[in-house]
């Protein structure tokens, strides 16, 4: 099948064949048709699968015919839970509709928001926001909300993870009760559901894979090793298989802070993204990744979403994360667009519990590894059959988060 039989004008044909998309993934498919037909949607596919191009196509062929915005006003609205998939969505946006009279702006957290009340003032057709900033705009009267068209929620279950519920409650409030609803994840809770049932209305819904699966041409394996010699297992991980590209995923801000500072010590460059840095600096890091001037990124669960690192191959999880859909996105930041990638987790004894509830949630029991000189001091089961039922995780606070 072909992007052209999904029914794209042509200004939009063009520069998929610029950008020498061959023919659309599956979610593309079928998300694409209904979009253009003005239906709402509710898509989940994993990871890496064309999710962003999947409404953001059709979504700009609708607004190119129709009025012009007013000023300070917004048609469509795509709501992101972190600066990194926001920047990451404006760039998409940027490229597929070069060939089309719309205006587009990204607003988020973290940086001054003076700039971005100038650039709202004469309107835009499409805004790509974080809840929070959006709602500073609106309360500063920089932005209206009358000529909504159609809101997109991208990776909403993260959004609720994030405590973001409040901040979206009231957006929905103040937009207009007719308009298309779209919405995406790669994971899908029961809060996500219950979400959907009182935002969409008779929604086309579009499960391109099994509901919370990794991708299947990553290769998943545990090194089962003890706490303590973690770091040095990380080093030799780096120095024995010698990988150019990696990206490390750890639990705290500190964490990832200490983890440079040891692999510095190991001759092995390494620069670490998360909360604590400012917007420049997170930017600044990803793009002197990106071009390799450092081996290893060290990110928080900040990157988790909206990195899209071309043929990153390795991805390796220093610490498991405490929710288990975060770790399909995790992996997910590798194997995209049908590209081969690892996705390596560092499990210690104190970690079995989350393991469990990862492997539960993908219906899948990873396959353990034991590299010489770092055996643990207690194996990790190796069926989930074996493993102590995990207790239920708590999700964290419901609080505005900063972006």
């Amino acid at each position: 099948m072909s992007f052209a039989s999904l029914g794209l004008c042509e200004p939009i044909l063009r520069t998929i064949d610029e950008q020498k998309y061959a023919e659309p993934f599956p979610i593309q498919v079928e998300a694409i048709p209904a979009i253009l037909s003005g239906r709402d949607v509710m898509a989940a596919a994993q990871t890496g699968t064309g999710k962003t191009a999947s409404f953001t196509l059709p979504l700009l062929q609708r607004l190119a015919g129709g009025c012009k915005v007013k000023s300070n006003h917004v048609r469509a609205l795509i709501l992101a839970p972190t600066r990194e998939l926001a920047l990451q969505i404006a760039e998409n946006i940027a490229t597929y509709g070069k060939q089309l009279p719309l205006k587009t702006a990204v607003v988020y957290g973290g940086v001054k928001i003076n700039p971005q009340m100038m650039k709202l003032r004469g309107g835009v057709d499409v805004l790509v926001a974080t809840p929070g900033r959006l709602l500073d705009l609106f309360g500063k009267n920089a932005l209206k909300f009358a000529q909504v068209e159609t809101l997109v929620l991208d990776e909403a279950d993260r959004m609720l993870d994030m405590g973001f519920i409040g901040d979206i409650l009231k957006i929905l409030a103040l937009l207009p009760k007719q308009r298309q609803n779209l919405l995406f994840s790669a994971t899908v809770s029961d809060d996500l559901r219950t979400l959907t049932k009182a935002l969409l209305n008779n929604p086309v819904q579009i499960e391109v894979n099994p509901r919370n699966s990794a991708a299947v041409n990553v290769k998943q394996s545990v090194y089962e090793v003890d706490k303590k010699m973690k770091p040095a297992l990380l080093s030799h991980l780096l120095r024995d298989r010698n990988w150019a590209q990696v990206l490390v995923f750890a639990r705290t801000k500190k964490e990832a802070d200490r983890l440079v500072k040891q692999l510095e010590g190991d001759n092995i460059s390494a620069v670490a993204i998360h909360g604590d840095k400012s917007q420049n600096q997170r930017a600044r890091a990803l793009t002197r990744f990106k071009a390799n001037q450092f081996r290893v990124l060290i990110a928080t669960d900040i990157a988790a979403r909206g990195l899209d690192i071309n043929e990153l191959p390795h991805v390796i999880n220093f610490d498991l994360p405490k929710l288990p859909e975060n770790y399909i996105h995790r992996i997910g930041r590798t194997g995209r667009a049908g590209a081969e990638g690892e996705g390596i987790s560092l499990v210690c004894a104190d970690e079995v519990k989350l393991l469990a509830a990862i492997e539960s949630l993908i219906c899948q029991t990873l396959v353990r590894e034991v590299e010489a000189g770092f055996a643990p001091t207690h194996r990790v089961p190796l069926t989930r059959q074996q493993q102590v039922r995990p207790k239920k995780l708590k999700k964290p606070k419901q609080k505005r988060a900063v972006d």
